[in-house]
C-alpha cells in the first residue's frame, strides 16, 4: 500500500513540474518573440511546436513502453525535458526556440502517457474520476504557476528555464525507489496496430474530442492570449494574472467534476461542462475590461478546465484494457492535432481581427466538440474491480 500511495505521489508530482514548464514555456516565449517583433502568426507556430513534438511522437511510444516499462519512458521523457529547456537562453533564435520546443513536447508526451497509463490501468474504476481528477489538478497547479515566470525574467532571462529544468531533474531522482511495471503485453505487429487504432476511434471517437478540444484551448489560451493582451493595451503584468485565473479555476472545479463524472457518467458532465464553457468564453468577444476577463477565464476554467482529464476517464470506460494503451496514444494524438491548430489559427485570426479575435476561434471550437459528443452513442463497459486501491 505504502509502494502504491509513494508512486502515485510521484507520478503527481512529474505532472505538475510538465505542467509548469509548459504554463512557463508557452506565455514566456510568445511575449519575447512579440517584442522581437515576430508577426501573431508565426508567433502562433513557435508556439506550436511543443505540439508538434507531442504529435510527432505519438506513434511510436507504445512500443518501448510495453517492451522497457513506465518508469524508463518517464525517466527519458524527464531528461529530455530538462535538458532542452535549460538550452533555450543560450541562443535566442527563432527555428533554434521551435526545435527546442519540439523536443520538449515528444519528452512531454512520453512521462504523460506513461503516467497516464500507469494511474489508469492500476486504479478501481470507481476511483478512476478522482484519481485521474488529481492527476490533472496537478499538472493544472503546474501550469497556473508557469506564467508567473513571466515576471522574474526581468532579473535574468536564464533563472526561469534553470528553475524548470532543476525541478524536472529533481523529479527524475524520485523515480529511483519505485519498482518497474510494465502495460500488458499484446501482439503490436503493424497489422494488429492497425486494427487497434482503429477499433479505438470507431468505439471512442467521441472520448476523444475532449482531448483535442482541451489542447486546442490550452494552447491557444497561452499560446495567443498574451499577444492579443498586448495587441489590445494590456501589460505584461496583466497576463500573468489573468491565464492563471483560467488555470485556477480548473483547478477548484477538477476534483469535483471527476466525482460527478464517476455518479452522473462522463458523457453528461461533459455536455454540460462544454456549455457553459462556451458561454463565458463567448462572452468574453464582447469586452477588453481586465476584471471582467478575470471572472469569465476563471468560471470557463472550472467549466473546461477538466477536458483532458474527462477524456482519459471517458476513453477507460468505453475501451477494453488491452486497448487503453493505444487509445492514450490517441488521445496524445488528438490533443496534439488540436495544440497544433490552435495557436496557428489564433494567431491568424489576431492578424485578421482585433478586438474578441482569439474568442471566435475558440467558442467555434467548442460548438463542435459539444455537438460531436452529443450525437454520439456507446455503452460503457464493464470490468471487474481491481485490488490495487489508490
Amino acid at each position: 500500500m505504502e509502494q502504491y500511495r509513494y508512486r502515485f505521489i510521484t507520478l503527481i508530482t512529474i505532472v505538475f513540474i510538465s505542467g509548469y514548464s509548459q504554463g512557463m514555456l508557452l506565455p514566456l516565449l510568445s511575449i519575447l518573440l512579440e517584442e522581437a517583433g515576430v508577426s501573431s502568426s508565426m508567433n502562433g507556430l513557435n508556439a506550436s511546436a511543443l505540439y508538434i513534438g507531442i504529435l510527432f511522437a505519438s506513434p511510436f511510444i507504445e512500443k518501448p513502453v510495453r517492451k522497457y516499462g513506465y518508469k524508463p519512458a518517464i525517466s527519458v521523457g524527464l531528461l529530455l525535458v530538462a535538458i532542452s529547456i535549460a538550452l533555450i537562453p543560450i541562443w535566442q533564435a527563432f527555428w533554434f526556440w521551435f526545435i527546442l520546443r519540439v523536443i520538449v513536447g515528444i519528452g512531454d508526451n512520453l512521462l504523460h502517457f506513461a503516467t497516464q497509463l500507469w494511474i489508469t490501468t492500476s486504479t478501481p474504476k470507481e476511483k478512476r474520476g478522482r484519481n485521474i481528477a488529481i492527476y490533472g489538478s496537478s499538472f493544472g497547479l503546474g501550469f497556473a504557476a508557469g506564467p508567473l515566470s513571466t515576471r522574474i525574467v526581468d532579473l535574468s532571462i536564464y533563472l526561469p528555464f534553470l528553475i524548470a529544468s532543476g525541478l524536472a531533474l529533481l523529479t527524475w531522482v524520485l523515480l529511483v525507489n519505485i519498482r518497474n511495471e510494465y502495460p500488458d503485453s499484446i501482439n503490436t505487429g503493424s497489422e494488429r496496430v492497425i486494427i487497434k487504432y482503429w477499433s479505438v476511434l470507431k468505439t471512442g471517437w467521441a472520448a476523444l474530442l475532449p482531448s483535442f478540444g482541451y489542447g486546442f484551448l490550452e494552447a491557444s489560451l497561452h499560446g495567443n492570449f498574451p499577444v492579443y493582451a498586448l495587441r489590445i493595451g494590456m501589460d505584461v503584468k496583466a497576463v500573468s494574472i489573468l491565464l492563471p485565473s483560467f488555470v485556477v479555476g480548473s483547478l477548484i472545479f477538477q476534483m469535483p467534476l471527476g466525482i460527478l463524472s464517476d455518479k452522473f457518467g462522463r458523457k453528461s458532465v461533459l455536455l454540460v461542462s462544454i456549455l457553459c464553457g462556451w458561454i463565458c468564453l463567448s462572452s468574453a468577444i464582447f469586452t477588453t475590461s481586465l476584471p471582467i476577463l478575470f471572472v469569465l477565464l476563471f468560471i470557463s476554467g472550472m467549466t473546461v478546465g477538466s477536458l483532458f482529464s474527462l477524456s482519459i476517464t471517458y476513453l477507460a470506460d468505453l475501451l477494453p484494457t488491452d486497448l487503453l494503451p493505444t487509445g492514450n496514444i490517441l488521445a496524445g494524438i488528438f490533443f496534439g492535432i488540436g495544440s497544433i491548430l490552435g495557436p496557428f489559427l489564433g494567431g491568424m485570426f489576431i492578424d485578421i481581427f482585433e478586438k474578441g479575435s482569439i474568442f471566435y476561434v475558440i467558442s467555434g471550437m467548442l460548438i463542435i466538440l459539444f455537438l460531436g459528443i452529443a450525437f454520439h452513442s456507446a455503452s460503457e463497459r464493464s470490468e471487474p474491480r481491481y485490488s490495487t486501491n489508490l
